[in-house]
Parts: structure tokens; C-alpha cells; sequence
């Protein structure tokens, strides 16, 4: 008998920017190696949804969580009516830590202070997305999937209005990945690719997937 898969524990991420010299960046925060679920890796502020966050609708309780776990753990107060929903990510049914996370930009002006806890964040750093992709791409910097798809999208837009204006103009994309096993590495796929049911990689059809492969990734969507 199959062993039933991890529950989707509700949880939010918030992706804090600001306008830079030349393009948009992004507040990037580094993980404790210590901690089991991406010790180690850059990521944006985020965490599971608490009791205290309410018990009403789904959306407005990930906003105050996002709110809550991006104050505890940079500093910066971001307010809910300041964040917009673009993605929603369910971690892949064969992991056994599962969560169901909102994704949120928020928008910032200035410099503000970033305070990190030295505790379950080590490090902190405004980056573009092209550059931690870059850096990702030669290995000083761990990117989770869903971090590295949503610098991607990122990484076309120079300002923050721009990028605002296309959130507002977007439904919000829900990425439901199934992992699939390559050679030297592995790859989601998503509802779209024709591989998500086979999970037969060369299933011949449309792609949407991610191929990770050392520290070569390749993000493909035919759409």
C-alpha cells in the first residue's frame, strides 16, 4: 500500500523590492545550513501560517503571516494592503515536508535597515534577479525552485512600477510540480507538460518544466 503523502502545511513568502540603478532588487535572505527544509539556501522572507494569523480567508491570513514572518525576520514592517499575490507553489506529493505557499511582492522605497536574527536567517543582500541568478549559476548562491523560477520572471522588468503593473495585470499562476528523475540531476513538472501525468520525461507535447542539473538549470514553458 502507497503511503499517504505529507500534508501541504499553509505558509507565505514574500518578495520585498525596491528600485536599483539599472533594474529592480530583490531582498534575498540566507537560510541556517542547520535547518532541514533548504537549510543553507537564499531565499525571500517567509514562513508557516500561525494560529494567531486568524482562521478566516485563506488569502488574508497568508498576507498576515507574510507580514508577521518578514518583520520577524528582517526587520522591515511591510504592510498587507502593500503586497500583491502572483504565485502559489504546493511542494511536490513525493517530498515529506510538504507546504502549500502563497507568494507575494511587496514593494519598498528607500534603504531600509535589514535586521536579520543570526538565529534561522545567516545573511541577507539586495540583489537583482539576473544577478543571483547569475551567481546561482556558478554555484555561490542555492536557490530553491520556486525562488529561482520567480527571479526569472523577475529579471525582464527595470523598475518596480512596471513590475507592479504586471502583477496587477496577471492571474495568479499555481505551480503544482511532480519531480521526475534525470540523468546527473532532476525536474518538475508542471500541470502543463506533458510529462506531469506520465511523468515520463520524453512524453512527447507541450513543456513546463524546470531541469535542474548540477548547477545548470533550465526553465522551459511553451506558453
Amino acid at each position: 500500500m502507497n503511503a499517504q503523502p505529507a500534508p501541504a502545511k499553509p505558509s507565505a513568502s514574500v518578495v520585498v523590492i525596491r528600485d536599483g540603478n539599472s533594474a529592480i532588487e530583490v531582498l534575498m535572505l540566507r537560510r541556517n545550513e542547520k535547518i532541514a527544509f533548504h537549510g543553507g539556501a537564499w531565499v525571500f522572507p517567509g514562513g508557516r501560517v500561525d494560529v494567531a494569523d486568524g482562521a478566516d480567508d485563506e488569502l488574508e491570513i497568508a498576507k498576515r503571516a507574510a507580514v508577521r514572518e518578514t518583520l520577524e525576520e528582517t526587520g522591515l514592517e511591510v504592510t498587507v494592503d502593500g503586497m500583491l499575490p502572483f504565485a502559489h507553489w504546493t511542494t511536490p506529493v513525493q517530498l515529506p515536508k510538504r507546504f502549500a505557499t502563497w507568494f507575494f511582492v511587496a514593494p519598498v522605497t528607500g534603504t531600509p535597515e535589514v535586521r536579520i536574527d543570526n538565529s534561522e536567517i545567516v545573511d541577507s543582500a539586495w540583489l537583482t534577479p539576473a544577478r543571483a541568478l547569475e551567481m546561482h549559476g556558478r554555484g555561490e548562491l542555492e536557490l530553491p525552485a520556486p525562488t529561482y523560477v520567480t527571479l526569472l520572471g523577475f529579471s525582464s522588468h527595470a523598475g518596480v512600477a512596471g513590475l507592479v503593473q504586471s502583477v496587477r495585470a496577471t492571474p495568479v499562476q499555481r505551480f503544482v510540480p511532480r519531480l521526475v528523475p534525470i540523468e546527473d540531476g532532476r525536474c518538475t513538472v508542471y500541470q502543463e507538460d506533458a510529462s506531469y501525468e506520465t511523468l515520463d520525461f520524453h512524453t512527447p507535447g507541450p513543456r513546463h518544466r524546470l531541469i535542474m542539473a548540477g548547477t545548470h538549470w533550465q526553465y522551459l514553458r511553451d506558453f
